[in-house]
């Protein structure tokens, strides 16, 4: 017995197994992460660091070389490059296929930690690493530094990366003839501003019977506060740092801008966590968008200047309609040709819970919903509409002769069987 008998002798069964089938497809397509690509695991890792003002070279050698000594220990590494430019560093770890990239991201992030001691002691912030994959673009740019924090915790959203925007800080830019007149070094009024502006224990008070915690926080903040520092003495006068330098409130970079219509603005990069729903992410983001202009000053814009999904949707409604498309075709033709409307529900209900129950296969393998999985679904819609007409053409001529419907079922599916089984 082959496997079309078994369901052409228990029709309730099949009816069951088809609404089932079609029940988990329509499930399965709600829940598929929908893509521009596939995503596919690089096994590779970047690892960036920042140092303001330092020159390619010394990034290079005070940087990115103690950073890749620990990285060498690193096992299953296959290609380890890396890219020096003005205050910054960038290493790309790429790993062995059979490396786990979660195991792998664990031993970066301790050789980082590792390497932390022999960095120089003025790097704003430890070096960063990221995963990388093969969908690695950004799926909504937005322009307003304020809304970074409540992007960042919506479902679905991996990075959110600010262009042009910075935080922040006290500017001091030294003169270099007062600097050399009073005798003094760069260092040395850099590392005066650093002691004055450290945030140590004070210690406690107490008077035998009472404990009290000094909690006093003696950190600067503003120019003004800056302005009065004293960074050395000459001929018995003391030199403050407005006599050597101009202290302004400022930002930490102002060579990091970003323009949209022609004006200075902050872009942000919406990036998609790997494996979300890249369409139900970006809409997520849309519904809150409202409410966060809402809570922004009047005189300020929060524009969408770029959205991938725009293409993607675009994308997935052409393929649906190729697929809804294909399928009254394939009714048309069988209509067409054997002038009998029962025989030309058949292959139209085959073809339709053929495509629903591909989505839950699809599902259940990790795939996502993209261009290529869905050029390949429609490819394969083709196959299944040749099988259906093939055995559905047979049955009408058995049929024809005075088989009984049953019979002619099972006889048209033995004798077409190479044709069908490709």
């Amino acid at each position: 017995m082959n496997i079309s008998a078994l369901f052409i002798k228990r029709p309730v069964g099949t009816t069951l197994l088809a609404v089932g089938v079609s029940v988990a497809g329509l499930i399965a397509f709600k829940l598929l992460p929908v893509a521009s690509l596939p995503l596919v695991d690089l096994s590779a890792i970047s690892v960036t660091a920042a140092l303001p003002g330092a020159s390619p070279e010394n990034m290079a050698s005070s940087v990115a070389t103690p950073l890749e000594k620990q990285f060498s220990h690193i096992a299953g590494i296959t290609t380890m490059s890396s890219t020096s430019t003005l205050g910054v560093t960038q290493i790309r770890l790429v790993f062995d296929m059979s490396r786990d990239v979660d195991g792998a991201a664990r031993d970066v992030e301790a050789a980082i930690n590792a390497a932390r001691s022999y960095l120089p002691t003025n790097l704003p912030a430890n070096p960063t690493y990221r995963k990388l994959d093969s969908a690695r673009a950004p799926v909504l740019v937005l322009n307003l530094a304020s809304i970074q924090q409540k992007i960042s915790q919506i479902k679905g959203v991996g990075q959110v990366s600010i262009l042009g925007g910075s935080l922040p800080a006290v500017r001091v830019e030294l003169n270099p003839q007062q600097v050399s007149h009073y005798g003094l070094g760069i260092q040395d009024i850099a590392s005066v501003i650093s002691k004055q502006n450290a945030n140590r224990p004070k210690g406690q008070i107490s008077d035998g019977d009472t404990i009290s915690d000094v909690t006093a926080n003696d950190q600067i903040r503003k120019a003004s506060d800056y302005a009065p520092l004293v960074v050395g003495s000459k001929d018995g006068a003391v030199v403050r740092l407005t006599d050597v330098a101009s202290v302004t409130d400022s930002v930490e970079s102002v060579r990091s801008v970003a323009y949209v219509n022609g004006k200075e603005s902050v872009s942000l990069l919406v990036y998609c966590s790997p494996g979300a729903n890249v369409i139900s992410t970006v809409d997520q983001i849309k519904t809150v968008l409202p409410a966060i202009r809402a809570s922004i000053p009047a005189n300020q814009q929060l524009l969408v200047t770029g959205d991938l999904t725009t293409t993607i949707r675009a994308s997935v409604k052409d393929v649906e309609g190729t697929l809804v498309l294909s399928i009254v075709l394939v009714v048309f033709v069988v209509f067409l040709f054997l002038r009998n409307a029962r025989a030309t529900l058949i292959p139209g209900v085959a073809v339709t819970i053929s495509v629903i129950g591909t989505f839950t296969v699809v599902y259940l393998c990790g795939y996502t919903l993209d261009n290529l999985s869905l050029m390949a679904l429609a490819i394969s819609t083709g196959f299944v509409v040749d099988d259906a007409i093939v055995v559905m053409e047979n049955s009408v001529r058995l049929m024809e002769l005075g088989v009984p419907a049953r019979e002619a079922a099972l006889k048209a599916r033995k004798k077409p069987v190479r044709p069908c089984s490709r």
